[in-house]
């Protein structure tokens, strides 16, 4: 009888797998980015079999010596990443997947990359945030239109608006923080599914490769991808952050707002109209989002279904993780980058928020402070404006003719402004609160 080539679980087998199936099931040509968390996953567990004695000092010291030397090239023709790292070792690694699964392996190793990569996003985020607060800052005294509805509604400082953002990246931030923390759990030791035998030195090893501990049930452990699952809602959260930031810039760059002006080096132009100055780093972002997203779906549509314990459809969790990684933080660089190439119009800012009916709700409040109910001070002011609109009469004017001199003094927009003077709102006091809180914090 012809036997099976050598390969991991080839004693079981006459035959090895098909090449269609080979092709089908390889990983290697995605998976290879785990390559140095595989490496030192491997060196931690060679030091907890020697710990152990399961290896010698000697085995040990070899073993370590040579996968520090491995040089990254893979070989198309082992069907994943720790394959690749096994056969680069020799004879002198044939000891190493004593006591370990690939199951506990790749959780190992993709817990370890989330773990660096995370620290990434939250430098991305970070470098955002310094951007936004810088821009705020150059244009602190600039007052614009606040919109509900895409509507004007209030005047607010545009500081205050582009703070806004830096309060959503913030959250996005701690959960990012919080599922590394989460995420930050040894789970070599659970085997394929129930362990070993053997005494392995699980917590020592934990310690070698920096986790908080050791996961507590060996079926979880090899099945568990909430942490994957929580890395993507971040990174999907965060980049619905980043298109509505991206919606702002689109908007706030047309013609009709005129806002701001974003940098040549960070627009392009129209193979047709010469005219054209087309915002498409910012719609790049807004449309990457649903990428984000699509990753998220699609990982866990994946685990939906699955029983205990590792199933190969789990192989497919990396593709989506990889990418939403690199996506976000692309995403996040480029968005800072344009940031700091972004003039704001100061003018044409200030022209709009300059609408009287902007302050229609402050008339309200003067009535209220009158003793006027709010209901009665709404209704009232709501019919000077229809009046307004009706005769093209100013609303300062009309409502001057009907509260008295003092009531025109409500529309006075740094007073307006001044006036919101309690915590979160928009005056300039709170607003330099804000600022100079946001530059503490992002030293």
């Amino acid at each position: 009888m012809k036997k099976a080539p050598q390969q991991t679980w080839g004693g079981r087998f006459t035959a090895g797998p098909a090449d269609i199936v080979k092709q089908f099931t390889e990983s290697v040509s995605f998976d290879w980015r785990l390559y140095p968390h595989d490496i030192a996953g491997s060196i931690a567990h060679a030091k907890g079999l020697a710990k152990s004695g399961i290896l010698t000092k000697v085995e040990v010291a070899k073993i370590i010596r040579r996968l520090r030397t491995i040089q990254p090239q893979p070989n198309s023709a082992l069907e994943d990443v720790h394959m690749n790292v096994e056969a680069a070792l020799g004879p002198v690694g044939r000891k190493l997947h004593t006591g370990r699964s690939r199951n506990d392996q790749v959780a190992t190793d993709i817990r370890l990359w989330l773990r660096e990569n995370i620290g990434y996003q939250l430098s991305a985020i970070g470098d955002l945030q310094r951007a936004l607060v810088t821009l705020a800052g150059k244009n602190a005294s600039v007052v614009m239109p606040g919109y509900t509805h895409l509507q004007r509604a209030q005047p607010v400082l545009l500081a205050h608006h582009l703070l806004a953002y830096v309060e959503m990246l913030a959250r996005d931030a701690t959960r990012f923080a919080d599922c590394a923390k989460r995420a930050n759990v040894s789970p070599l030791g659970s085997g394929a599914i129930a362990g070993s035998t053997l005494r392995l030195a699980r917590e020592f090893v934990a310690k070698e490769l920096g986790f908080d501990g050791v996961t507590q049930n060996s079926m979880d452990a090899v099945s568990d991808r909430d942490f994957a699952v929580e890395f993507l809602a971040a990174a999907a959260i965060c980049g619905m952050h980043l298109s509505r930031l991206a919606e702002d810039l689109v908007l706030w760059s047309s013609a009709e707002f005129g806002f701001i002006r974003i940098g040549d080096a960070y627009t392009t132009g129209s193979s047709l109209m010469p005219q054209k100055k087309n915002p498409d780093v910012a719609e790049l972002v807004r449309g990457k989002t649903g990428r984000l997203y699509g990753d998220l779906v699609a990982v866990l549509t994946m685990l939906k279904g699955l029983p205990l314990t590792y199933n190969r459809d789990m192989q497919e969790d990396k593709e989506p993780l990889f990418d939403s990684a690199d996506t976000l933080s692309a995403s996040l660089r480029v968005m800072a980058e344009m940031l700091r190439h972004a003039k704001v119009n100061k003018a044409r800012c200030e022209t709009a928020a300059s609408d009287a009916l902007l302050l229609a709700t402050d008339l309200a409040d003067f009535l209220v402070k009158r003793g006027m109910p709010f209901r009665q001070a709404h209704h009232a002011v709501g019919a000077l404006v229809a009046e307004s609109e009706r005769s093209v009469v100013p609303l300062p004017k009309l409502a001057a003719k009907k509260h008295g001199a003092t009531a025109a003094k409500v529309f006075d927009v740094r007073r307006a402004l001044a006036a919101r003077n309690i915590s979160g709102a928009p005056s300039p006091k709170q607003v330099g609160v804000q600022l100079a809180r946001w530059k503490k914090l992002l030293r």
